[in-house]
């Protein structure tokens, strides 16, 4: 089956990681897929891992030279499905004999989305929030992410003394991240060493207040690394300190590799870690509270070799590539054979997306898409 997937993403993050593995996943299952992306870079790396991906700019509101190349991209492709990436995409995406369908990582701005036949989110959670927005339950479904099994993986070689206990936490630096918190924990803690795996606007910022605190000795700015398997084989655990984090890509990564989770309380860290039974969850916005899980943990290692077995049983059952992939290639075929595809000379296809009740989204697709034991 043909599909098209756009992403107007940003240079690094979860849902632009996730989908630059998606996208050869689906295509070695038998799909016939076409990415339209922006960024040069992007294109480089799914073109070497086998994807022949297009290129557009998906500029602001004024930008009349994205909507014509996607218009050309898509009827030459000719896709049964069309699935818009984030917001941007979604806005700029033409309309077509395709079914569109938006995917969404978070609470994003809906009407971005108004002229999406389907949408998907990447937890039951965002779901719910879709369908109490007003999205008619039949066109609400859960999709989840996958990641790389990282199990088995040689350790990083880092600058921490032998034996020193370790922490690793991943992702942009940006306040929503909580870095911040992370290092007053690791003030608190004067044998814990952090590693800090990401890039972002908040960089020189935490590299400031780590210096000012007397913590660069034991606090290690690594930038964007693509090693995670030997970063997270080279620490204790793995610590999410988000203030907000509608999944948390990290913790799934973490579960591959059957490392214990602490992490700050927000709405995919909370569903994720099975609020508690699967990690150890504290309140947000606290160091006193994150350095005494991070100290619970490693005191503990029965509680933590139990928290990474049961981590990696979840990533297995429900996180894993094969499921995932089977899952996307199941709901495309639904929406394929369901038939919704915009027609826009049709004022009535304007309506889809209205309000038309208080629906609870409908359940994943029931033989690819069981809800794993694994989830809450």
């Amino acid at each position: 089956m043909r599909v098209a997937h756009l992403l107007a993403g940003a240079t690094e993050g979860g849902a632009e990681l996730f989908f630059e593995r998606l996208m050869p996943a689906l295509s070695a299952a038998g799909d016939d897929v076409l990415p339209i992306v922006r960024g040069r870079a992007r294109a480089a790396r799914l073109r070497a891992a086998g994807a022949a991906p297009r290129l557009a700019p998906f500029a602001g509101t004024i930008d009349p030279l994205t909507g014509r190349l996607l218009a050309h991209y898509l009827r030459r492709f000719a896709p049964r499905v069309a699935v818009a990436w984030m917001g941007r995409a979604a806005y700029h995406t033409p309309a077509g004999p395709w079914v569109l369908v938006g995917r969404l990582g978070g609470t994003y701005r809906l009407s971005r989305f108004r002229h999406c036949d389907h949408l998907v989110a990447n937890t039951p959670g965002l779901a719910s929030w879709i369908a109490a927005q007003g999205w008619p339950a039949g066109r609400v479904h859960y999709l989840p992410n996958f990641v790389p099994d990282h199990a088995g993986a040689r350790p990083a070689a880092l600058p921490v003394p032998p034996g020193a206990p370790t922490v690793l936490a991943m992702g942009r630096l940006h306040r929503d991240k909580g870095f911040d918190v992370l290092l007053a924990a690791i003030a608190r803690l004067p044998d814990v060493h952090a590693l800090i795996a990401g890039d972002g606007p908040e960089r020189a910022a935490l590299h400031a207040l780590a210096r000012r605190a007397g913590l660069l000795p034991r606090v290690h700015f690594l930038g964007w690394r693509a090693d995670t398997a030997s970063l997270l084989a080279a620490a204790d655990m793995l610590v999410c300190p988000s203030r907000r984090e509608p999944l948390g890509n990290q913790i799934l990564e973490a579960f591959s590799a059957a490392k214990p989770v602490v992490a700050a309380m927000a709405d995919g860290p909370a569903w994720l870690l099975d609020q508690g039974r699967r990690g150890i969850l504290v309140p947000g916005e606290s160091g006193v509270a994150l350095a005494a899980g991070i100290e619970g943990m490693l005191r503990n290692r029965a509680m933590a070799s139990s928290f990474g077995a049961a981590g990696r049983a979840c990533f297995e059952a429900a996180f894993a590539a094969a499921p995932v992939v089977a899952a996307w290639h199941s709901f495309c075929q639904h929406v394929k054979k369901a038939g919704q595809g915009r027609c826009p000379s049709t004022p009535s296809c304007e309506a889809r997306g209205r309000v038309t009740g208080p629906e609870a989204p409908d359940p994943p697709y029931e033989d690819a898409l069981e809800q794993p034991s694994c989830a809450p």
